[in-house]
């Protein structure tokens, strides 16, 4: 079974020479702050030692100073680190993935040192195993900035701001793949993974190509719990969040809780329960607190799931999949007397559990609707929390956006039409766990709109904490 408890950790040796970024590239991937920060001196890093942060303990890293000049023997201390970790017994403590890092170097500059390249050539060969290597080019903005400085006043002038980026941007993956992308190849093979990368402002999603290309090696060399992991562990890829979930439901209960048989010897908020934990681990948030698998955060969704399924949409409506939610989390914070006026969401204790076992049709369809609704909530609040510690009022947030935003309504119309054309014995069928997931995949944000979504976003003093619960004056 795939682990959610936190058990272990996708593990990951990022190589590279002090200032070349690494410290910027682990706080973005995973949402930490303080990685690498002991190994800021030259001479610091140890790769034996394991570094595990506080605000996500989902990765265990490695670091490795990189192969300077004169520092040769290091390429043998990372060969023996890597052999060493291919043979653990435990897929917990092998090496997962590694991450070699170069600073991307101006036009004749030198990329590849004597012992980089020896490293490229034993990764070539065979000789460090089926661990995958991603090369990772940083600083990329650095190189778009200068690419855009070379451009006459003519071109500047001439076009339009998105114009200008595909060119500029053109330009610089010419200029990369003569500095960069071919020295690799010479000694890593045409089809060395590779990934440029910036940690900075509107540059950030240039992250998100890089966790994909982990995971998908992941998924290839190891066991599927690995790439589970993977994705876990990752702050920057939603869609990946969500893929794991379905991959960790399909292999531990979703087709047991969409047949009726599930509900003769089970109570449903026990099948709630387990739903509810896993997915929330699966997100992986910075929550200290717990608040995610607190009772009222739970009530929440039994509320919403209720009201949504007696309130459905206009089927007729169609919408864009994340500006959405983005203009609600705009309305509601427009509509507060002040940016630190309570946000106000259906807490009431919930009867409807009850209800629900009257009929087990109800029961299968409603299950569906937390499944999902659940999953979007989380997707809502990946978009405002932006990998911080999480409060109360962050996750009423999300939770008062998902459930006034037109998606919500209409997720639930059509998990009512899927309803209405089955027989009751069809709910057994495979084709209940594909609805799921097509619906889940269907209004998922992939990280390439993720900064952009979250740029329009206002200011809502989600470091503010307050009650579940608004008591009325």
């Amino acid at each position: 079974l795939i682990d959610t408890k936190g058990a272990w950790s996708f593990r990951i040796l990022v190589i590279g020479k002090t200032g070349v970024g690494k410290s910027s590239l682990i706080n973005q991937a995973f949402g930490v702050e303080e990685a690498l920060t002991s190994h800021d001196r030259p001479g610091d890093a140890n790769i034996n030692t394991e570094f595990i942060s506080e605000q996500n303990d989902r990765f265990a890293l490695h670091d490795s100073k990189g192969f300077e000049p004169g520092e040769e023997d290091n390429v043998k201390i990372v060969q023996d680190f890597i052999q060493h970790r291919r043979f653990e017994p435990a897929l917990k403590d092998q090496l997962h993935a590694v991450w070699l890092c170069f600073e991307i170097p101006r036009a004749g500059g030198r990329l590849l040192e004597t012992g980089t390249e020896t490293f490229l050539t034993l990764k070539r060969d065979g000789k460090l195993g089926n661990i995958p290597v991603v090369v990772v080019l940083t600083k990329y903005d650095m190189l778009l900035d200068r690419v855009e400085r070379t451009l006459d006043n003519s071109s500047l002038k001439r076009l339009r701001e998105d114009a200008l980026k595909k060119l500029v941007k053109k330009k610089a993956d010419a200029e990369l793949k003569d500095i960069c992308i071919r020295p690799l190849q010479k000694f890593a093979g045409r089809h060395i993974p590779h990934a440029a990368i910036s940690t900075k402002g509107r540059h950030k999603e240039t992250l998100a190509p890089l966790i994909q290309m982990t995971e998908n090696l992941v998924r290839q060399h190891f066991a599927p719990e690995a790439s589970v992991m993977t994705s876990i562990a990752q702050r920057v890829d939603p869609r990946l969040k969500i893929n794991a979930s379905i991959e960790v439901g399909k292999r531990r209960y979703w087709k047991v809780l969409v047949s009726s048989a599930a509900f003769k010897n089970c109570v449903v908020q026990d099948c709630l329960n387990v739903l509810h934990t896993d997915i929330v681990a699966v997100w992986n948030f910075h929550d200290p607190h717990c608040h995610l698998h607190s009772k009222e955060f739970r009530t929440l969704i039994v509320n919403m799931v209720d009201k949504l399924d007696d309130e459905p949409a206009n089927p007729a409506q169609t919408i864009a999949i994340g500006l959405p939610i983005v203009g609600t989390i705009a309305g509601i914070m427009s509509a507060l007397a002040g940016p630190a006026a309570p946000i106000v969401v259906p807490i009431a204790a919930s009867v409807v559990l009850a209800l629900w076992v009257r009929d087990v049709h109800v029961v299968l369809r409603r299950f569906m609707c937390y499944l999902i609704d659940l999953t979007l909530v989380l997707q809502t609040l990946y978009l405002v929390s932006e990998s911080h510690e999480l409060s109360r009022r962050a996750i009423k947030l999300a939770v008062a956006s998902y459930l006034a935003s037109p998606m919500s309504g209409e997720v639930h119309t059509k998990i009512q039409e899927y309803d209405r054309g089955l027989t009751f014995l069809e709910h057994a069928d495979r084709n209940t766990l594909d609805k799921i997931i097509e619906l889940m995949q269907f209004y998922s944000i992939g990280a390439e709109r993720i900064s952009e979504l979250q740029a329009q976003i206002p200011a809502v003093g989600l470091f503010l904490d307050e009650p579940w619960e608004v008591k009325k004056l």
